[in-house]
């Protein structure tokens, strides 16, 4: 999917929500972000910083380069199959399960910092 759109960072990561199909309420718990805070970035009222960008493209697959400046490809490759499925069978689940999901997956993240920053400094 190439989409090519002159606007801002912010307008590109609504796009990036409208194309996953996904409320702001889905999308900004997938980032661990409040939903408030999303609308304020859609809207332009709140600056998009690096660490937004990077969970954005982690998590959704999205290519960092057409985020940042909109050029390029939309997705960093297609979406798989169980991309797809993941984020079809999360939207399944209720709130509190959605969020014990989410908590987990930070704490694997965290893991997976701590592990890359011993590796890195052996």
């Amino acid at each position: 999917m190439s989409i090519v759109i002159v606007g801002s960072v912010n307008q590109r990561i609504k796009q990036v929500r409208q194309a996953l199909r996904l409320s702001q309420v889905q999308f900004s718990r997938v980032i661990s972000l409040s939903s408030g805070y999303l609308a304020g970035v859609e809207v332009e009222k709140r600056k998009v910083n690096e660490r937004l960008v990077k969970l954005i493209c982690s998590s959704f697959n999205v290519n960092e380069k057409w985020l940042k400046s909109g050029e390029g490809e939309i997705f960093s490759q297609n979406p798989d199959e169980s991309f797809t499925k993941l984020i079809s069978l999360f939207k399944e689940l209720d709130p509190k399960y959605q969020a014990y999901i989410l908590k987990e997956i930070n704490l694997l993240l965290d893991i997976q910092d701590q592990d890359y920053k011993g590796a890195s400094s052996e």
